[in-house]
């Protein structure tokens, strides 16, 4: 029998972390090729540190001439980025930062074993496993610690840059230890919330009187108490953030974007590809699943695991765990879920409508929980399955 009475804790980043900004510029790029044509093949990592960014892999269009076109905005692209974001620092600054652009052409060798032929569906573009996860413990069906602390930090960079709290900087990480009863989130033992700020002169004291009142508006009432512990800029002044105090990477924050470590994970991080690698987009098919079935009651809380081989359409295994709150059978949802989604990579894009420039707005703040917006965004969020799988079982 699971344990009911524990306390869990996840942690977020903000858009600002040297991480993020480097998923925030690969997502960028990858978005302006998906514009330019929905079949572009992308496989873009980005690097920052002091006065610099570096940006590689692999890009595809069908038409070269194009590909050389696009290749000569990457520096605007990024710059947009990261003014976006806030950095105008004397060693990260949009307008003076050097950025090395090492694109190249997609591997041939690659592209033979994804593209479709006369005699095959499109393949998967790598193997490897993907999870999806969903619980009942939130309205968006994703755990509380995860889910708060990225709310926390999308609340103070919305008053940060409409001018509220001009103190507060980019770079922020906050971290929720959430306390549970008889397996429900009720409450929160220790916040920890540190912000890059561009006032010298401020302490972690004045620090804390500026966030603490968007944090009670954020959580749940009653999820903070006398007992609960603060530690708000815990080390002290934070003023040097973002690349220039520590140097960031695409895809080294692959929990912060899923569930907190609440459920598995495959290994593989999603920002910088498109969707024919399967990292991504069957990682956002099994999250959809996972989703539609607790939407469905059939469990309180649903793992949805998805394997792939290279060059292999269909996936290998579908693998659904309950923990003990399914209404049905776990063999029954991995039947149903089987049949109610095309599960190859192209059933999966065509059905969450992935071949659209969608995936900026997904590098900072998670990939899931997230209110599906009317051009296609965050689609793996909507619980339109519900019907179609209560008639599979």
């Amino acid at each position: 029998m699971s344990r009911q009475n524990y306390i869990f804790t996840s942690e977020s980043v903000s858009e600002g972390h040297p991480d993020k900004v480097c998923d925030r510029i690969s997502d960028a790029v990858l978005d302006a090729f998906l514009a330019e044509e929905p079949e572009a093949r992308v496989a873009c990592e980005t690097f920052a540190t002091t006065n610099r960014v570096v940006i590689g892999g692999e890009v595809g269009l069908s038409d070269q001439d194009k590909l050389h076109d696009y290749m000569g905005r990457i520096d605007q692209i990024a710059r947009a980025c990261i003014k976006d974001i806030g950095y105008e620092q004397d060693k990260f600054h949009h307008e003076t930062v050097e950025v090395t652009n090492l694109l190249h052409e997609q591997s041939a060798h690659i592209a033979q074993g994804v593209d479709a032929a006369d005699n095959k569906d499109e393949g998967a573009g790598d193997q490897g496993i993907m999870f999806g996860y969903a619980t009942t413990e939130t309205p968006a069906l994703m755990p509380a610690p995860i889910q708060y602390s990225h709310a926390i930090l999308r609340r103070l960079a919305e008053v940060r840059k409409n001018g509220t709290e001009p103190a507060l900087g980019p770079d922020a990480k906050s971290q929720l230890s959430v306390v549970y009863q008889n397996g429900k989130p009720v409450g929160v033992s220790s916040v920890v919330l540190s912000t890059q700020h561009l006032d010298e002169a401020l302490t972690s004291d004045d620090i804390r009187a500026i966030v603490e009142p968007y944090i009670r508006e954020t959580l749940p009432d009653g999820w903070l108490s006398a007992d609960t512990e603060w530690h708000v800029n815990p080390t002290g002044k934070f003023v040097i953030g973002g690349p220039d105090g520590d140097a960031g990477l695409t895809g080294r924050k692959i929990i912060v974007d899923t569930y907190g470590g609440a459920a598995p994970h495959g290994g593989g991080a999603f920002s910088g590809k498109d969707p024919t690698k399967v990292d991504r987009s069957a990682a956002y098919a099994a999250r959809y699943l996972a989703k539609n079935v607790v939407a469905a009651g059939m469990a309180e809380r649903c793992t949805i695991q998805l394997s792939y081989a290279i060059g292999v359409s269909k996936p290998l295994s579908i693998y659904a765990e309950t923990y003990g709150t399914g209404q049905v059978s776990d063999a029954e949802i991995e039947k149903a879920v089987g049949e109610v989604m095309d599960l190859t990579p192209r059933g999966i894009r065509q059905q969450l409508q992935m071949n659209k420039p969608i995936y900026q707005r997904t590098a900072a703040y998670g990939h899931f929980g997230r209110a599906p917006d009317a051009d296609g965004g965050f689609s793996w969020e909507r619980t339109d399955l519900v019907d179609a799988l209560k008639s599979a079982v």
